[in-house]
């Protein structure tokens, strides 16, 4: 059995600046087809805009609010919303609001760097 406390997860500190706690990944399990980490989002910062062309992911955000962008919608989002993102699709999802956002990012097949690839 694995378990990880996000109190005891390495802490990865991205370009847009937020913190993302890989919590169950092929970094501290032998998952391949999912993985979960928490990501951090400051307020008035945004994940840079990317897209994976192998993975699917969830975002679900436990606390605070922002602008989710998937491909050319966009959309409010606020604790409580689960959010799909289809393979290929580029997203961002800005902090609008004065605290930090705190989202559940959820993968398959487990995130893999390698399927990450950024948008201008």
């Amino acid at each position: 059995m694995k378990i990880v406390n996000r109190l005891n997860a390495n802490v990865i500190n991205t370009l847009h600046g937020s913190e993302i706690r890989p919590l169950v990944d092929r970094t501290t399990s032998e998952a391949e087809l999912c993985s979960l980490a928490e990501e951090t989002l400051p307020a008035g910062r945004a994940v840079t805009r990317h897209y994976h062309l192998k993975t699917e992911e969830i975002y679900y955000i436990l606390r605070g609010e922002g602008q989710m962008t998937i491909g050319d919608e966009t959309r409010e989002v606020a604790a409580g919303d689960a959010v799909f993102i289809p393979r290929g699709e580029t997203h961002t999802l800005s902090n609008t609001g004065a605290e930090p956002m705190t989202i559940l990012l959820v993968c398959g097949p487990a995130h893999s760097p390698e399927d990450t690839y950024f948008k201008e």
